[in-house]
C-alpha cells in the first residue's frame, strides 16, 4: 500500500481530495436550500404550498346517496 503514495504526490492528492469533498458539499447544501422542506434560512415560501399535502393527506367522507323516491 505504501508503494502507490510513490506514484501520486501525498500532499497534491490530499488537496484534490479536499478540494472535491468541499465542493461537493456545497452542492449538497444549495440544493438543500432550494427546497421548501429543507430550508433552513428563509423556510417555506408560502403556507399555502405546506397546507397543500396536509388537505390532500386527509381523509374525506364517502358521499351520502340521496334515498329513493317511493314508487307510485
Amino acid at each position: 500500500m505504501w508503494r502507490i503514495w510513490l506514484i501520486f504526490d501525498p500532499r497534491r492528492t490530499l488537496v484534490a481530495l479536499f478540494t472535491f469533498l468541499f465542493v461537493l458539499a456545497l452542492l449538497i447544501h444549495f440544493i438543500l436550500l432550494s427546497t421548501d422542506r429543507f430550508n433552513w434560512l428563509d423556510g417555506p415560501r408560502s403556507q399555502g404550498a405546506m397546507a397543500a399535502p396536509a388537505a390532500a393527506a386527509a381523509p374525506v367522507a364517502a358521499p351520502v346517496a340521496a334515498p329513493a323516491a317511493p314508487a307510485q
